[in-house]
């Protein structure tokens, strides 16, 4: 049976292609030459082909257009042009999560072959476009990052804690600043993400300026394939030696502008440049009208090595706390997660508070090693200066319990172990 194929290269490549596949009608066969990526992604979305040539200076692809041809099962090959500009725009296309290249130089039959691989690739279990995230190759190239410099990126060396919880304020957005903040305390340089969608509110507690959110200039720059280590840190804002805060937007309507597939290659390039990384989420997770919106959490608690679940030590407070507790096998199945209670105190818990708190938990969700927060104002007072617990009230009570928190982090949290390389992309 003759593979079908998708071919969109600008300029006589895509023609001199054409012509020389002729003789191998039996093997190959073009079913559509399209004018632009839109038309590639419908016939795609068509299943009108099982393999694409696209060329690398194809105007308006970017990871999104990978990611969709990604899930239905149509590999990909990049055709690089001869010449200088070809090592950049190789390195673009795997920042995007292409991993299958040839030259516009080759002989026609050689790029035939290389496009039966990629479209056996992208078909059953561990294919190399299969599912939602890209096997990363060696030493992932980064980006150019706009003055010729190349650097190498290790992808998911850190470990990435997400800060997460039921609906209401139960102070994720303080646990996680004070949490990364104590991490980046220790030596180890820590990011900072605010990916609350919702509300973002982490650069008002550091005194950060948020007209330009760095979250949303990061993710758009990772789905164009401009991200790397470098690109990222000039997105960041340095608050404490060892800590750099991604600022999100405080205005909800823009939610729609933190895009899953760049939001991943953001937390990627992170988890590569940093020992720690800090996400503070939104509260909840909705199953239908939400869940375009809460695709970002989604994408969040995924990538999490320990997720967080912070919850208010109140009677409404635990009560949701309880069920979206229920719920992490489901939203975060494989993640370790650690239970928080905030706001320890006699007047809403009763007397003596600690115990009263560990024993609700204990009885309603089964978790006898939940760390306990207690109500403290140095919390307002941090919030009304615009730094850290460490920096303002360094012997609070609370300071001392998220310390607690952090060496409990250092202690359980291994460092993740890279998956092998498959040797079909080691040898690209």
């Amino acid at each position: 049976m003759s593979l079908p194929v998708l071919v969109a290269v600008p300029g006589p490549d895509e023609a001199r292609l054409v012509v020389g596949w002729e003789p191998l009608r039996r093997e190959l066969v073009v079913v559509r030459r399209c004018a632009d990526l839109p038309e590639v992604l419908a016939a795609a979305r068509a299943g009108l082909g099982r393999a694409v040539v696209l060329g690398a200076d194809l105007p308006g692809a970017d990871a999104e257009a990978v990611d969709v041809l990604r899930r239905q099962e149509v590999g990909l090959l990049v055709l690089l042009p001869t010449g200088p500009g070809a090592t950049a725009l190789e390195h673009r296309w795997r920042a995007m999560g292409a991993h299958r290249f040839a030259s516009a130089a080759d002989d026609p039959a050689a790029v035939a072959r290389a496009l039966a691989v990629v479209a056996e690739a992208a078909v059953g279990p561990g294919r190399a476009h299969g599912g939602t995230a890209a096997a990363p190759g060696p030493a992932d190239p980064a980006t150019d990052d706009g003055d010729g410099a190349q650097e190498p990126l290790e992808v998911g060396a850190g470990r990435t804690v997400a800060v997460w919880g039921p609906h209401g304020s139960a102070g994720r957005s303080t646990v996680a600043v004070n949490l990364a903040a104590e991490l980046a305390g220790t030596g180890a340089p820590t990011v900072l993400v605010d990916l609350d969608t919702r509300g973002a509110c982490v650069a008002q507690l550091l005194g950060l300026l948020d007209e330009a959110p760095g979250l949303l200039a990061a993710v758009r720059a990772a789905t164009e394939g401009r991200l790397n280590a470098r690109a990222l840190h000039r997105h960041t804002s340095l608050v404490l030696p060892d800590l750099a805060v991604l600022t999100g937007s405080p205005d909800p309507r823009r939610w729609s502008e933190v895009r899953p597939v760049g939001l991943r290659r953001v937390l990627e390039v992170a988890a590569g440049s940093a020992e720690w990384v800090v996400l503070d989420l939104p509260g909840g997770l909705e199953e239908e009208d939400g869940a375009d919106r809460d695709a970002a959490t989604a994408v969040a608690l995924e990538s999490a090595d320990v997720v967080l679940v912070v919850g208010a030590a109140d009677p409404v407070g635990l009560q949701r706390w309880i069920r979206t507790w229920q719920r992490l096998g489901e939203v975060a199945p494989g993640a370790p997660a650690v239970a928080v209670l905030t706001r320890v105190r006699a007047s809403a818990a009763g007397s003596p508070a600690p115990r009263r708190v560990a024993a609700a938990v204990h009885r309603f969700a089964g978790v006898d090693d939940a760390v306990l927060l207690p109500e403290d104002t140095a919390a307002d007072d941090a919030a009304l200066a615009g730094r850290t617990l460490g920096e303002v009230a360094a012997r609070s009570p609370l300071r001392r319990a998220v310390a607690g928190l952090a060496q409990r982090l250092e202690d359980s949290v291994a460092v993740p172990v890279l998956p092998e390389v498959p040797a079909d992309l080691a040898a690209i």
